[in-house]
């Protein structure tokens, strides 16, 4: 069988195409990647509060998404399972913006939590990481929010989703290009504030945040674009390739030193960076000092890159729920 997940962000949008393999004996079925798509729309850009998702932006996402039909009509999908997170969790009119998705493409589109986004996204990440279980924190920095999961091996033991996304943080604090010294300072005074009330969620959780430390033999995982970005770059990537992006470690001095070298460019510059995703040239830089921020306030001088996440998170969880639930899917006679 042929299934496939969207995953609709503040910034980009994700299919992934996969075919449910047999596992051996008694383990359970396999997943056979067989397209990644991605489209950078920046669906959070413009949102205000009383307007919500931007027109231009929305068209620009639906338009993105009749693409994704049509690769899954050609691949033959029996089953797509889509998901919104934070910009269409808060727009109020993001029923308006689902039910054109819908009228348009034939996708129908669920809306999930915080919560319920880092639980997915666990399922995904932990799916390509190696490595004996430990204690782990994993951070998955969005356009319009960024999740962070405690574990306990595979178990959670903690999820918090923090309202602190690059799309954000650029429309609001990098207004010179490149930024000027002073719109940095105010953007890192953000993102800390933003760490120091997770460290007190933590401790109000129960949980002890020394455990979650480097020294203390733990370790902390990156998904989503910057991260990923991050390692193709350190790499010196001119293809990407997700099997080199998947548990290369980024060591926190050679992060500093990319960072360093990021503020100095211009947009246009930025641009031209090896490796670095056309649409990204603004986002990598408050993706990566959130990034910086998180392993010194947790005390880690490396990171573990994952390019899973979210996308085979929500098809690692319809195999363990069956296929019984039709709330994700695409409507048959739209096909």
């Amino acid at each position: 069988m042929i299934l496939a997940s969207i995953d609709i962000g503040t910034n980009t949008l994700r299919l992934l195409i996969a075919e449910l393999k047999p596992g051996e004996g008694r383990s359970a079925p396999r997943i056979k990647p067989l397209l990644y798509k991605r489209a950078i729309t920046r669906l959070g850009g413009g949102y205000t509060a009383n307007g919500g998702i931007d027109k231009a932006r929305a068209e620009r996402t639906i338009e993105a998404l009749e693409g994704f039909r049509d690769a899954i009509k050609e691949y033959g999908v029996k089953e797509v399972f889509a998901v919104a997170t934070s910009v269409v969790r808060r727009a109020v009119n993001r029923e308006d913006f689902l039910k054109d998705v819908l009228l348009r493409t034939g996708i129908e589109v669920n809306v999930i939590s915080g919560d319920e986004e880092a639980r997915i996204t666990l399922a995904g990440v932990l799916s390509v990481v190696n490595g004996k279980k430990r204690d782990r924190v994993v951070i998955d920095i969005g356009g319009g929010s960024t999740e962070f999961i405690l574990t306990d091996g595979a178990d959670i033991a903690g999820a918090w989703s923090m309202e602190m996304g690059v799309v954000h943080l650029s429309e609001r604090y990098l207004k010179s290009d490149p930024p000027r010294k002073s719109e940095l300072e105010d953007m890192d005074r953000e993102i800390k504030g933003v760490v120091e009330d997770l460290r007190r969620r933590i401790n109000n959780h129960g949980l002890t945040i020394d455990k979650y430390s480097g020294k203390n033999g733990a370790e902390i995982i990156g998904t989503a674009g910057t991260i990923t970005t991050l390692a193709a770059i350190d790499q010196g990537l001119t293809v990407y390739d997700r099997d080199r992006i998947n548990n290369w470690i980024l060591g926190r001095k050679r992060v500093e030193d990319i960072y360093g070298n990021l503020i100095t460019l211009t947009l246009g510059e930025r641009a031209e960076v090896l490796s670095l995703e056309k649409g990204r040239e603004d986002l990598i830089i408050p993706g990566t000092a959130i990034a910086l921020s998180c392993m010194e306030s947790f005390g880690f001088d490396s990171m573990r890159a994952s390019d899973a996440g979210l996308l085979e998170g929500v098809i690692q969880g319809r195999l363990r729920e069956g296929h019984g639930n039709t709330d994700l899917r695409l409507k048959e006679d739209l096909i």
